[in-house]
């Protein structure tokens, strides 16, 4: 995919431009509790200020659902983006009126302002044309800048493009775009993808896509119930999706041989008494499924060990509680050897980055961790994100 370079410094300097970020990050006790992707934000910000731009950022946080509230602001967020940058970051307590407009007429080259709450208002989630044209009008460039959200059609990711002439995507979107493009493109073989997680339909769009491209998939988490049962397995009261099972099956008849699945597992009776965990090979009725067993992660790193290209996305069992968190644990310490060992591995967003941070492991563990979650599923299920469309 070909997306719009980075803007040059000739459109830039003494402009006003209006940045797109993802900072949807957690809060706690009013201050911001992990930074990560305020973070990656930086380089974008900083050859802005660099090249002597005006700089208005903004960024929806929570689901307000249109209401403004106080404990969705984005002020924490203003600080430490000042700590980060170590300068002043202004902030306007709306994203439109004529307050906002005179703060954003105030700006000098190089200052940085940051919005409100863009989900404050209706308008931003339902893509209204009024609230789109309001956000724009004081600008002169938009920037998009915000993966995380390039697949949601939006007033501030999508609706808003058109009005201006200068256009792009800032280095964050950029970086995520050529990482992903690679992958479905032109993955090195082996290509080994690991899918985890609850639920099924997440993933069948990417499975579908990447059927013919990938050498192996390796199930794991909740979703690879389904998967044992459509091989006739049992299952106990693991989790299991009816409404996708004959879709299950589908994918099992056309790439059989690719398909690897757990074959021993940590299995309980009930998630709030782990009194009776224990590993099985067989899964009685009564049982749940709630990570792989050991035999399992090491079928699993056989497969991971001789990848040259690993696209990763879901956990391998409910690793938010210590003792169910093994298996993911054990799989992010081997995606993170493979890396070591030569592997371009790409980590997909929203619990995957959570597991790798429970593995104690960094992003400079992996070739690229994904700031998106359902944008970087969509991405590779072929799907066209309205945030890089607007674009083009």
């Amino acid at each position: 995919m070909k997306l719009l370079r980075v803007i040059p410094e000739s459109m830039l300097r003494g402009k006003k431009v209006f940045v797109r970020c993802d900072f949807n990050v957690p809060l706690e006790n009013g201050k911001v509790k992990d930074d990560t992707r305020i973070k990656k934000a930086l380089p974008t910000i900083e050859y802005l200020i660099e090249k002597g731009a005006k700089i208005t950022l903004a960024s929806h946080l929570g689901r307000p659902k249109g209401e403004k509230k106080p404990e969705l602001s984005l002020l924490p967020v203003a600080k430490r983006l000042s700590e980060l940058l170590e300068k002043d970051v202004e902030f306007a307590e709306d994203c439109i009126g004529d307050e906002v407009s005179k703060k954003i007429e105030a700006l000098s080259e190089g200052d940085v302002l940051l919005l409100e709450n863009l989900r404050f208002y209706k308008g931003e989630e339902k893509n209204d044309e009024d609230f789109a044209k309001s956000l724009a009008t004081p600008f002169d460039v938009y920037i998009n800048d915000a993966f995380g959200t390039a697949h949601r059609k939006h007033a501030s990711t999508y609706g808003m493009a058109k009005y201006f002439n200068v256009k792009g995507a800032g280095f964050l979107l950029e970086k995520e775009v050529h990482m992903l493009t690679e992958i479905l493109e032109n993955p090195e073989k082996p290509f080994v993808v690991i899918l985890g997680g609850a639920k099924v339909k997440d993933k069948i769009g990417i499975i579908e896509n990447l059927l013919d491209r990938a050498d192996v998939f390796v199930i794991g988490g909740g979703m690879a119930y389904t998967f044992l049962k459509a091989t006739g397995k049992k299952i106990g009261n693991s989790l299991f999706d009816e409404k996708h099972f004959d879709k299950v099956k589908e994918f099992l008849e056309k790439g059989k041989e690719k398909f690897v699945l757990p074959v021993d597992h940590v299995v309980v009776s009930s998630l709030s008494d782990l009194s009776d965990l224990r590993e099985v090979e067989e899964i009685e009725e009564g049982y749940m499924g709630v990570d792989i067993g050991r035999k399992t992660i090491r079928l699993f790193e056989e497969k991971i060990k001789n990848a040259k290209t690993i696209f990763w996305n879901g956990p391998m069992g409910v690793f938010e509680k210590n003792e169910l968190a093994k298996g993911t644990v054990e799989i992010a310490n081997s995606v993170r050897d493979a890396t070591g060992m030569g592997a371009k591995t790409v980590i997909g967003g929203g619990d995957t980055v959570s597991a790798i941070h429970v593995a104690r492991l960094h992003d400079e563990d992996f070739t690229h961790v994904s700031t998106g979650g359902g944008a970087t599923l969509e991405f590779l299920a072929g799907i066209k994100l309205p945030g890089i469309e607007a674009l083009e």
